[in-house]
């Protein structure tokens, strides 16, 4: 057998004394919510992005997409970070300073109503998530993403259920799409202030539903929604209409106003 026979016949020897899962390489449910960018990290996988959306499930306004990527160092310094729908309205907007401060880098993709309707919203968003990473000054080693995988990004990546709860730079994302997200809902709230936007963000509340029966939907409405196509006279929409998880029709007002 000749040397370098020997030496490959060996290294895959020691390779399969290798446990499945490194030790060194398993994020552990007490490390926080920086375990997976360590991880990552120890790997030599660095930066770590993480893309999330903002408006997925609202009836009327944009999808807004954040793309986040930082340096392991800076993660530990993240004190206000957090699934953006367990923070307070302020302590979102204190978040979002945080994060564009510390991180490598951020992105943010804005997709209108119109662009929903024609293409689709999980196509949007897909494409939008995409998008966000594009537009980063950086070239991240490893991405994460909330809720499903995304095909064609360029890097490895790994979906996560409920990435914005368990992963800072998914998180970090979520927090620089809502806000960003709800800047703009103000923002149409003074174009259309019969709807509420500023109150319900676009979401499905009741009150946003008895305006939108009163009035009919405006230009910043998604037509290929179903509660609001209907409303349009042009037949029942495609999508559902319904908010974020958890938020829906049957829901308060105040439980959107966050």
């Amino acid at each position: 057998m000749s040397r370098l026979a020997v030496r490959a016949a060996g290294l895959a020897d020691a390779l399969a004394l290798l446990p499945a899962r490194h030790p060194g390489y398993t994020p552990r449910s007490v490390a926080g919510l920086t375990g997976y960018e360590r991880v990552l990290a120890r790997a030599g996988l660095s930066p770590v992005a993480g893309i999330d959306e903002a408006g997925r499930g609202a009836c009327a306004g944009p999808l807004v997409v954040a793309a986040v990527a930082f340096e392991p160092r800076r993660l530990a310094g993240l004190r206000g970070v957090a699934d953006s729908k367990a923070l307070t309205a302020r302590a979102r907007e204190r978040a979002y300073d945080e994060v564009v401060a510390a991180a490598l880098a951020w992105h943010v993709v804005v997709i209108g109503s119109a662009e929903i309707d024609r293409a689709g919203l999980h196509v949007s968003n897909i494409a939008g998530m995409r998008r966000a990473l594009a537009g980063l000054s950086c070239q991240p080693a490893y991405v994460l993403t909330d809720g499903f995988a995304v095909r064609g990004l360029g890097v490895p990546a790994l979906a996560m259920w409920k990435g914005d709860e368990v992963a800072a730079c998914v998180a970090a994302a979520s927090v620089v799409a809502k806000v960003t997200r709800d800047r703009l809902m103000r923002e149409l709230h003074l174009r259309y202030p019969a709807y509420g936007f500023a109150r319900h963000k676009g979401y499905s509340t009741r009150a946003h539903m008895k305006a939108l029966s009163a009035h009919g939907p405006c230009p910043e409405h998604r037509y290929s929604f179903v509660n609001v196509g209907g409303l349009a006279g042009g037949g029942a929409g495609q999508e559902a209409g319904c908010g974020d998880p958890g938020a829906d029709a049957a829901w308060g007002d105040a439980a959107l106003e966050n």
